[in-house]
């Protein structure tokens, strides 16, 4: 994209950060963050009963950073609400902690919003080898597809991180629903969909990280992910569905079919994050 775009009427964005102990991944994103050329925004970081982020936090002074310490780590999506409830711009972007999103990315999400109320980006899913605390990229896959709301309701394609959208929507549709905890992004967009005008932006402005490794949560195959299953599907009415993990729902044909073009714009190198540099004593 072009130069920053700072002009007083551009809708302001609050950036909504849960975080629990990853401050070298945490840098990485308000790094990220730094780099956007949309000026308009602040950044709420959720402390999720961690340690101390204020370190991290003091290295950006140029971002608008609110950090909401909670006493006790009770989960992500309570934390989200958290972030949103504390939350003063007229857009809420969502991220994760260990995730990214390059300089363009918000730019565009806020002018897909000009004919939308909710705009979602492709991704790039990302594994990473950790090198002295740095995360190193070492394979890259696009995942886009198009959206085909029918056909979210049996294989969500949805990635919350950087999704952007207007806070009322809340007012509409209430917050987070914890009781679903794994699986709370799919049940966000299904009743964001059902709501309002839904947008897929077809650039990959953001990276998904994920470990091949069985550490992501998306790769729990347990009991309580499958309460939290019947859960969503309940209260959607979406019959009796498999729990599949990311790889195995890749490979059906379903959501194979719905692979899409999309822009790639990641030149494929790591994210050098000032609290990074200044431990390590490496270049900035």
């Amino acid at each position: 994209m072009g130069e920053a775009v700072d002009r007083p009427l551009c809708p302001s964005v609050s950036v909504v950060i849960p975080t629990y102990n990853r401050p070298y991944p945490l840098a990485e994103l308000l790094e990220a963050l730094s780099r956007q050329t949309y000026r308009s925004l602040e950044v709420i970081v959720v402390n999720d009963g961690g340690e101390p982020i204020d370190d991290v936090v003091v290295l950006y002074p140029e971002l608008d950073i609110h950090v909401i310490d909670r006493r006790d780590n009770e989960g992500h999506v309570a934390a989200r609400n958290a972030g949103v409830q504390a939350a003063r711009g007229e857009l809420i972007m969502l991220c994760d902690d260990d995730d990214l999103v390059l300089p363009c990315h918000l730019e565009r999400m806020v002018a897909a919003l000009e004919h939308a109320d909710f705009a979602y980006a492709d991704a790039e899913i990302v594994q990473y080898r950790v090198e002295n605390d740095q995360r190193i990229p070492f394979a890259r896959f696009l995942f886009a597809y198009e959206y085909d709301l029918e056909a979210m309701r049996t294989f969500s394609t949805y990635v919350p991180s950087g999704s952007v959208y207007r806070k009322s929507l809340h007012d509409e549709i209430g917050s987070f629903d914890p009781s679903i905890h794994n699986y709370w992004d799919w049940d966000f967009f299904l009743r964001a969909a059902s709501a309002c005008r839904v947008a897929r932006v077809a650039a990959a402005t953001v990276l998904y990280a994920f470990s091949a490794d069985g550490d992501n949560m998306s790769r729990q195959l347990d009991d309580r992910r499958r309460r939290y299953l019947r859960r969503l599907c309940e209260k959607h009415g979406l019959g009796d569905l498999p729990m599949k993990n990311f790889w195995l729902l890749l490979d059906e044909p379903q959501v194979a079919r719905r692979r899409a073009e999309s822009e790639v714009i990641w030149d494929g190198k790591p994210i050098v994050s000032r609290f990074w540099a200044q431990k390590k004593g490496g270049n900035y």
